[in-house]
Order: C-alpha cells, then sequence, then structure tokens
C-alpha cells in the first residue's frame, strides 16, 4: 500500500530528491475574457500535467525550478510559458489565442493535388497499426473525474418538492452524480491490462451510465473500430480506420506551426447522414502523420444513440519519448433530454508519469483487470484535496459538502428508523409481478417473499394450488452470508401437501464458493430444465386448455459444494437422493372452451387421443441416488478484484463445461444405474465489427451406461409451446416440444444468434427512430430417435420487449411456424 502511495505522490507532484512543492495556479481564458474549459496542461518534457476544470481554473504542484508550461485546447493555439518556481505559490492566469490555420501553404503545396486532405489521411492510416503498437507496454497514473448534471426541467415539473429532491436551483440546474477516481493503469501488448485504484469518491445517484475506471476511458482512435459502452452496442468507424476512407470525406481546412510542429486540421465528413460515423476535426502532425488532438462528436440523429443526444470526443497527444506519444487527457462529454428533463455532464481522464515499455514482474498480469484498494473507498476530504489535480468548482464543492451531510445523517438512529418503516412498505403493484422486500436497519438480515405470479396457479394435476414460498437472508460479515428459503406447496384437487427447504452459504466470494442443500418433497416437471413458470402454465392450463407441463411428486434430500479452484475453472458438485412416484390429471376445469382441443394426459409419452384422465403406466415408484458434477473452463478469465470479492467479466474466449452425473445402483435402496456426461461451448455478444453481436451455444453427450434409468434421468432440453417465450438464454428452442426429444441416448445440440444492433434498420428512415434491434437465428438437435430438428428465425427487440416470427423442421417435413413475443415476464 505504501508503494502505491509513492507512486501517485510522484506521479502527480513529479517532484525530484525535493519534498517542497508549490502551486501554480490561474485562471484560463480567450481573448475576450471567456474561460476556457478543460484545457490541457503539461510541463514539456515531462508526464506530469492536469486539465482546467470547467470555469478554467487549473493548478499544478511543482517543486522549485524554471519550467516551460504548455497549454493546449483545441481551437485555440497552442501556448506555452516559461515559469520559475521559487519558494511560495503563484497565481499565472492566461489568454489564450483563437487558432488560425492558415490556407495560403495549402495551396502551394498540394497546388497540384486536389485531394489535399485525402492524401494526408492515407498517410496516417498506412502508419495506423504502427502508431497502435508503438508502445509494446506502458504504465500511467489516471485520474478520473465524472460529473452528470440536471441543466433544466419543465417549468409545469418544477414543484419545491422536486427541487428538495435533487438538490436544483430555481432554474431546474443541479449535480445529480459526480465521481473521482485514482488509479495505477498497466498495459502489455497485445491487449494485458491491470489496474489499480487506491482512491475513489462518489456522491449523488448514478442513474445513467458512468466511466470510473482507466479501462473505460482508453480512446484509442487508431483501433479500426471504437466502442462506447452503455451508449451503443454496435461500434463506431474511426477517421483512421484502415477502411475509413469508404465512409468518410476529409477536408483541408488549414495549415499550422506548434513548438516546430506542422499541424495540419483536417474535417471529418460522413459519406452517409446515418451510420456509426464521427464528425468533427482531426488534427495530423505532418511528416509524422500521427494524431496530435482530436474534436469529434456523435450524434443521437445520426447514429441512434442510447440515452444521450450528442456525444463530444477531446483527445490531445503529447511525445512521451522522441518516437512514442501518448494521450495526456481524454474527455467524453455529454448532453440529452429525457421528457423534457435536460441533463449533461462529462467523464475525463488525465494521464501521469508514464513509463513507456516497462519490465513488468513474471506473473504481474493474471487475469486481473482491476483491483480496488480495501482502503479506496475511505479516503477523506483533505485526503482527495490534496491528491486531485484538477480543482473542484463552488458548485462541486457544494455537491461534496451537502452530499457527504446527507449521508452522515443517514447512519444516524432517526432516519435509518424512518427510512426501514418506508422502504418494508408493501407496493400492491410490485408485489404482484416482481415479490416484496422487507429488512432491518443495517440490512443484515433481510426477507423476501415471491411474486404473486409465482404463488397461485393452476394445473390439471393439482387444480388450483398454492406455492407459498419466502427467503431470508443473513450477511454475516463480507465475506460471508447465509440463505435459506422454505417452501409450502397445496393442490386442493389432489390434496396433496408439499413443503421443503433450500439454503446456500457463501464462505468466499472471491472464489465464487458456497455450500447448498436442500431437503423435503416437491412437485416438479418432468423435463428438469424447465417449461413453462406455474404463471405461464396457469394462463394456458385455464384460457386455451393447453395444459403444457407434466409434473410427478418427489421426496428428496440434497447437498452440493461449488469453488473457482483457479482463475477461470469453476468445480461444482452434489449428491442428491430422491423417492419419485407417478401422478396423474385431477382437475379437469378451465374457463371456455376451445373448439378441437381437449386436455391430455399428463403421461407425456401417451399417445395423441388419449383422454386427459388417463392413468397409463410411465414409470414406477423408485428411488434414485446421484451423483452430479460440472467443470466450467474459462479461457482467459479476466475480472475484478473489489474489497467485497472477486466479479468474472465476459471474456474473449468460448467457455468450455463439462458435466457428469451417475446413477447409483443399490446404495441406500437406489433402484438407478446410469452414467452420462455432455460438453458444451458457448459464448456470448461476440462483437462483429460495425454490424452487432453474435452468441453461439454448441452442446453433445449422452448416456454411456443405460443399465436403468426412468424417464425423469432422461436429458431433456429446454423447448417452447405457446405463443410467449424466454429469449433471455440462447441455449433454448422457439418451437421445440418440452417432452418429444427428451432421450436415454445420444445428442447434438446448437444454437446460433446473431444481433444486428439496428445496423439495419438505421437506413430505414421511418423505422430509424424506433431503435429496434434486428436479429436473426437458428437452432439445431438431433437425438438416438428423432433426427434433425431445425429451427430458423427472425426478430425485432426494443430494451424487453421482442417480436420473432420462425418456421421449424422435424427431419424433413416442416413442424411449426409463427410468431414468438416476449414482453420482460418470465
Amino acid at each position: 500500500m505504501k508503494k502505491l502511495l509513492l507512486l501517485f505522490a510522484i506521479a502527480f507532484c513529479n517532484l525530484s530528491v525535493s519534498a517542497q512543492q508549490y502551486l501554480l495556479s490561474g485562471r484560463i481564458t480567450d481573448q475576450n475574457n471567456n474561460v476556457i474549459p478543460f484545457t490541457s496542461i503539461y510541463i514539456r518534457n515531462s508526464t506530469y500535467g492536469t486539465t482546467a476544470n470547467e470555469n478554467g481554473a487549473y493548478q499544478l504542484k511543482l517543486a522549485p525550478g524554471t519550467y516551460d508550461v504548455v497549454y493546449r485546447f483545441v481551437g485555440f493555439n497552442e501556448k506555452t510559458v516559461k515559469v520559475a518556481v521559487a519558494d511560495h505559490d503563484q497565481q499565472l492566469n492566461i489568454q489564450m489565442d483563437a487558432e488560425v490555420f492558415g490556407t495560403e501553404r495549402v495551396a502551394a503545396i498540394y497546388r497540384k493535388n486536389r485531394d489535399a486532405a485525402d492524401t494526408i489521411m492515407k498517410q496516417v492510416t498506412k502508419k495506423r497499426k504502427y502508431f497502435l503498437e508503438e508502445a509494446t507496454s506502458y504504465s500511467s497514473a489516471v485520474y478520473i473525474k465524472g460529473i452528470q448534471k440536471l441543466l433544466s426541467v419543465p417549468k409545469s415539473l418544477l414543484s419545491k418538492e422536486v427541487m428538495r429532491t435533487l438538490d436544483l436551483d430555481s432554474n431546474g440546474r443541479g449535480i445529480l452524480y459526480q465521481s473521482e477516481s485514482l488509479s495505477e493503469y498497466n498495459f502489455q501488448k497485445p491487449d494485458k491490462i491491470r489496474e489499480i485504484t487506491i482512491a475513489n469518491r462518489f456522491a449523488g445517484q448514478n442513474t445513467a451510465f458512468s466511466y470510473n475506471k482507466a479501462s473505460d476511458l482508453q480512446v484509442n482512435l487508431y483501433q479500426n473500430v471504437f466502442t462506447i459502452n452503455g451508449l451503443s452496442t454496435r461500434g463506431f468507424v474511426s477517421p483512421v480506420a484502415t477502411n475509413a476512407s469508404l465512409f468518410y470525406n476529409y477536408k483541408l481546412l488549414g495549415v499550422s506551426t506548434e513548438n516546430g510542429r506542422t499541424i495540419d486540421k483536417i474535417q471529418v465528413i460522413p459519406k452517409r447522414a446515418h451510420g456509426q460515423y464521427f464528425q468533427g476535426n482531426i488534427y495530423i502532425v505532418e511528416g509524422d502523420w500521427r494524431i496530435y488532438s482530436v474534436d469529434l462528436y456523435l450524434t443521437n440523429k445520426m447514429s441512434n444513440l442510447n440515452l444521450v443526444d450528442t456525444l463530444q470526443v477531446n483527445q490531445q497527444y503529447i511525445p512521451i519519448t522522441d518516437s512514442v506519444w501518448m494521450p495526456a487527457s481524454a474527455q467524453l462529454s455529454f448532453k440529452g433530454q429525457v421528457l423534457g428533463f435536460k441533463f449533461g455532464g462529462y467523464y475525463e481522464a488525465i494521464y501521469n508519469n508514464y513509463k513507456i515499455n516497462p519490465t513488468f514482474p513474471e506473473g504481474f498480469f493474471t487475469g486481473e483487470v482491476l483491483k480496488v484498494d480495501t482502503t479506496a473507498n475511505t479516503k477523506n476530504a483533505d485526503y482527495w484535496a490534496t491528491a486531485r489535480p484538477v480543482p473542484l468548482t463552488r458548485q462541486e464543492i457544494r455537491d461534496y459538502h451537502k452530499k457527504d451531510s446527507v449521508t452522515a445523517y443517514k447512519k444516524t438512529d432517526q432516519y435509518l428508523d424512518t427510512l426501514q418503516h418506508t422502504k418494508n412498505r408493501i407496493n400492491y403493484p410490485g408485489y404482484l409481478i416482481f415479490g416484496y422486500n422487507a429488512s432491518n436497519r443495517s440490512e443484515k438480515d433481510s426477507l423476501y417473499v415471491y411474486p404473486f405470479l409465482q404463488t397461485f396457479y393452476y394445473n390439471t394435476v393439482e387444480g388450483f394450488g398454492i406455492n407459498a414460498k419466502v427467503r431470508y437472508t443473513k450477511v454475516i460479515d463480507d465475506f460471508h452470508s447465509l440463505s435459506i428459503t422454505p417452501a409450502l406447496r397445496y393442490g386442493f384437487s389432489n390434496k396433496t401437501l408439499s413443503a421443503n427447504i433450500y439454503s446456500e452459504y457463501k464462505n468466499d466470494p472471491f472464489h465464487n464458493a458456497k455450500f447448498f442443500t436442500g431437503f423435503g418433497s416437491d412437485v416438479l416437471d418432468l423435463n428438469n430444465v424447465g417449461t413453462r413458470s406455474l404463471y405461464f402454465n396457469t394462463l394456458s392450463t385455464l384460457l386455451s386448455e393447453n395444459n403444457y407441463v407434466k409434473y410427478y411428486r418427489s421426496h428428496y434430500g440434497l447437498f452440493g459444494y461449488q469453488r473457482e479452484v483457479v482463475n477461470g475453472v469453476l468445480l461444482s458438485g452434489n449428491l442428491a437422493y430422491a423417492s419419485r412416484s407417478q401422478l396423474y390429471n385431477t382437475a379437469l376445469g378451465h374457463l371456455k372452451d376451445v373448439k378441437d382441443r381437449q386436455f391430455t394426459s399428463n403421461n407425456p409419452l401417451a399417445p395423441n387421443g388419449t383422454p386427459p384422465d388417463d392413468h397409463s403406466f410411465l414409470f414406477p415408484e423408485n428411488q434414485a441416488l446421484t451423483f452430479s458434477a460440472s467443470a466450467a473452463f474459462t479461457f482467459d478469465q479476466r475480472y475484478e478484484t473489489r474489497p467485497t470479492g472477486k466479479f468474472n467479466l465476459p471474456s474473449k474466449y468460448p467457455t468450455l463445461t463439462i458435466n457428469y452425473r451417475k446413477g447409483i445402483k443399490n446404495a441406500l435402496g437406489s433402484d438407478v444405474d446410469y452414467d452420462f456426461a455432455s460438453a458444451d461451448i458457448s459464448q456470448y455478444n461476440i462483437r462483429i465489427g460495425l454490424t452487432g453481436f453474435s452468441s453461439f451455444k454448441l452442446t453433445a453427450g449422452g448416456f454411456f451406461n443405460d443399465n436403468k434409468l426412468y424417464y425423469m434421468d432422461y436429458n431433456h432440453f429446454l423447448g417452447n409451446q405457446g405463443l410467449t417465450f424466454d429469449p433471455t438464454y440462447v441455449g433454448s428452442f422457439h418451437f421445440l416440444p418440452f417432452y418429444t426429444y427428451s432421450t436415454n441416448g445420444g445428442f447434438i445440440e446448437a444454437h446460433y444468434q446473431h444481433n444486428f444492433a439496428g445496423s439495419i434498420f438505421n437506413h430505414i428512415p421511418f423505422m430509424r427512430k424506433l431503435k429496434l434491434e434486428e436479429i436473426i437465428g437458428a437452432n439445431y438437435l438431433t437425438t438416438k430417435n428423432n433426427r434433425n430438428y431445425r429451427e430458423f428465425y427472425v426478430g425485432v427487440q426494443r430494451l424487453i420487449f421482442r417480436v420473432d416470427y420462425g418456421v421449424s423442421y422435424a427431419g424433413n417435413q416442416k413442424y411449426i411456424q409463427g410468431f414468438r413475443i416476449f414482453y420482460g415476464i418470465r
């Protein structure tokens, strides 16, 4: 910890042996005395710098000596001032001159070339890969600051209550959220990252998006495709991409000289009116053909951004060595409007103390891309007053002070008592769909009551029933927690009461470790991967006489354990014992008659036309002792380590999962004797250039010992029957019947889906504003007795709503075609 604090003292003070430092501060304006916010300031021939705040104020901490201080901001000429620091603080206000780019030299140099800008950008494009790889590794200290503001509120809504709740002034303006962080950022080719957060601070409620890590603000336009998480599911073409000339026109606006270098100002003009393209200006160092700075922006009108209307990207590069340039600062600024509420803000990163091609210790890069120090959130206001390189504005100081006071008040007994009463009040419409949560003051103990839609049900086996279920959670400390979920289920028609309890004990959040156990009795689905929820099966049974789900009775007990043994390898195993018996339909009521339709038997293998009160034999009462184990291998697993645990991130490689299940004969009277194994490989959200992202899952397996097993021991598949479906899992089918394809033999299963993320509809004027995402996909299954089942579908999605149309084939015959819908309820 001491070593890291020393690093930041060096990074943000850039001192030599001298321990004394003095403050150089001031205000930056133009010739008309208008402030120039976010100006980059750095010491020439060093990697120490800062930026001005939004009021143009800046500060640098310097040891005694003489410095060349450089001031840079797009739209203004670079300014260098020699400053002698003695034995006291100094104030230095700076006036900057608006940039003047001459066009006479352009005409002289490019007289014979009408495509001067294209010629320049071709040179930059040729060297793009070189600049992308010129530093094989580096480390840097990074300060990140973010602000989200409310700029105005509709007058009709600007009540005293709104102003008080959001802490707004009389014009409807105020800070909603602000954050700061200090990190050490380390990088090594091709893509190894390790960031260590030393300190972070937050005030307010972030309700949209945030970029609070150095890795969030790696604005690298030398990449062909530039991505902005949270604001678009698609990437954006860089103006210097290999094929950028297919998407952009360029215009040379002029040439200037900065510190002996010739700088070309190029306007970036998209060739198409709509698409994933930037607009604005890019500044190029002539001769070197590298990026000097950028002033680009994206608009919702052109690029269909989410959440915001405009996003501006600013970046300044400085020479770290004679041949290597790196960003001194990067900033993302945004504005938007929702229901008349106008908001805006920015996130900026300041990079200091670059070390180019350092020697990292062996094993330094382990997959841990972020480590948040255990004391990062405990730094007080005095620490930040010394450590932050950018001075706060008066509004920001006031906001911090007020929100700190509010935070302190929220820890008082009076507030906690009031909060507990308010939070624990039942919201009946919310309980209907989402359930009900209640907790004590410390939130160490909480109770969750499952929603009404999962509590009351109807099916043809039990009739009307109650499935009362709650979950109690006890947080023991930061690393240990216990949850207990008891449930009571009663069917009024078959007069069967079931009672069971399930419990989890999480004991190591850094290795995703937990013990789990359960015992009791229940009415279970014969398809153990799930069919329809109680809610949807109730609707289909009562309204359309489609009793899709088939049930059996089980008395059981199980115990298991899960742990990530090494990074990227998650092992899980459990031992279960069950006594199982067949059930039959006892309730055949419905709300309305449906022509040419009647209920089906509770035996899923009964032939069509079997009467619904059928008592045909499916399996005898039996006992089963089974052992199940799985091993999931996530290659190149990357993760974040925070004080509360380890959090895995999506990998750029597929995950391999191996499953094994054994029926153990004779032990404890067990009747089963089988061995099942399967392997699947899957990956989700694979970005495909500008055309969205793909997901896939491939599974193969079978029984290599099938001496004795029963229908519920078969391998089942996640099918779908009925108009609604759940698309949240790529390994599911649209039209596959729930039980027909269940197998006691071998199988191969494949799923693929691609989301175009609006790249097609974005070219259709009347569809563009809807921000729909286009989806195509295919599913495949072949088993021992049912060969070559296929599905093909297309769909559209917006937020939680999705509609698909597809067609399926069983062997050589068309099976089902039609629509499937999803509206957020599963």
